[in-house]
């Protein structure tokens, strides 16, 4: 597993698909219109759903307890995608790693980070498109973050332990979901902060259903996610509350998914 640092040219949306959906250009640009893109870029209705914007900051804003973090702070934004909680995450850190499966995501996170913005594409209408650019937020310092390729369930074994670790749309998404919340006592310090998102949309084309977490009954009994969850973390892990946290993905000028995460907040034991 290495770092991506290759700089990403402007990126068009192409009707090409690959085996991992998260490689194509059409989402590609999609998920740095959700972490990069203004209210206006987004939303331009003013009866829409606005609270569901900036997601990714909101993960960071709403679910973290700042005053809590130590002053050198190390954090994990484990499926970073295309970087934006990464770089939420640093103005609070001093060093923050981003770790996503998709080497696309991540070599567009880099550049990002590396250069301060990267142009794509917003698909609008048919083939009718906007050019648009992703932006490092400017109090960010580069040097505290960086982005890798890697997978959640098989984590690198010299990462370190953290103050912080972030979990964003990532656990409905993974093969083996158990194998990375398992790992997860041994990355983060006595005291840190975990924090799980997920509108927990269970997929078979994703995860085999003998490995959800929660969506389905069990001897008669109804499993949540939640209680998948706890079923995980709670040797290890006290949580500390849960919220509901909207989010939006707009796919053209009108057409967008509106979803609701939930977040829930765990203490390292």
């Amino acid at each position: 597993m290495s770092s991506a640092t290759s700089r990403v040219p402007s990126i068009a949306i192409s009707s090409a698909s690959s085996g991992n959906p998260y490689e194509t250009d059409k989402l590609l640009n999609e998920y740095l219109l959700f972490h990069y893109g203004g209210r206006e870029e987004v939303l331009p209705f003013p009866q829409g759903p606005v609270e569901a914007l900036h997601y990714p900051v909101r993960c960071v804003h709403q679910c973290l307890d700042l005053a809590a973090l130590p002053s050198n702070a190390r954090a994990l934004d484990l499926g970073c995608a295309v970087g934006r909680s990464t770089f939420e995450l640093a103005k609070h850190c001093t060093q923050v790693v981003g770790i996503d499966y998709s080497q696309r995501f991540v070599a567009a996170a880099e550049t990002v980070r590396a250069t301060g913005s990267l142009p794509y594409m917003r698909l609008d209408e048919g083939r009718l498109l906007t050019p648009l650019m992703a932006v490092r937020p400017a109090e960010v310092e580069a040097a505290r973050v960086q982005f890798e390729q890697g997978d959640a369930m098989a984590l690198r074994a010299d990462l370190g332990v953290f103050d912080v670790v972030l979990m964003a749309n990532l656990i409905d998404r993974l093969s083996h979901p158990a194998r990375c919340l398992q790992q997860l006592s041994g990355l983060i310090r006595s005291g840190g902060q975990l924090v799980v998102t997920s509108p927990y949309t269970w997929m078979d084309d994703y995860t085999s259903p003998e490995h959800w977490l929660g969506g389905f009954e069990e001897a008669g009994e109804r499993r949540t996610t939640l209680q998948g969850l706890h079923l995980y973390l709670d040797p290890n892990f006290e949580l500390k509350r849960t919220l509901d946290l909207p989010f939006l993905i707009r796919e053209h000028a009108r057409k967008y998914q509106w979803s609701v995460a939930q977040a829930s907040v765990w203490r390292r034991r």
